[in-house]
């Protein structure tokens, strides 16, 4: 059996500092795909999911929104509450009344 040489002992210790090297470069490529480049990277999931929070609370507003509106229903509608929606929503006017509308 022969003595390994200090030249291959430093070939081989550059060949492993090659590969940790390469495999290390190789490992942040892949974070940087996975983290930015992705369809499904890190970054969208994060976005997405901030987004989801907003829609899941603007949901609930809206169903708030909708139980009052059912509980109004169910109480009826007064002629003054049509009346009111007709003038303020539709424009509405009874006959011989002058509207004028004021813009902010």
């Amino acid at each position: 059996m022969s003595v390994p040489r200090y030249t291959d002992l430093h070939a081989t210790s550059r060949r492993r500092r090659r590969r940790r090297l390469l495999a290390g470069l190789g490992l942040l490529l892949l974070f940087i795909w996975l983290a930015f480049l992705d369809s499904h990277s890190l970054y969208r999931r994060i976005r997405w999911s901030y987004e989801a929070a907003r829609l899941r609370a603007q949901n609930e507003l809206l169903r708030a929104r909708i139980d009052s509106l059912q509980q109004q229903l169910e109480h009826g509608v007064s002629d003054e509450m049509v009346e009111r929606i007709a003038r303020e929503q539709y424009g509405m006017r009874r006959p011989g009344e002058t509207i004028y509308r004021v813009e902010e």
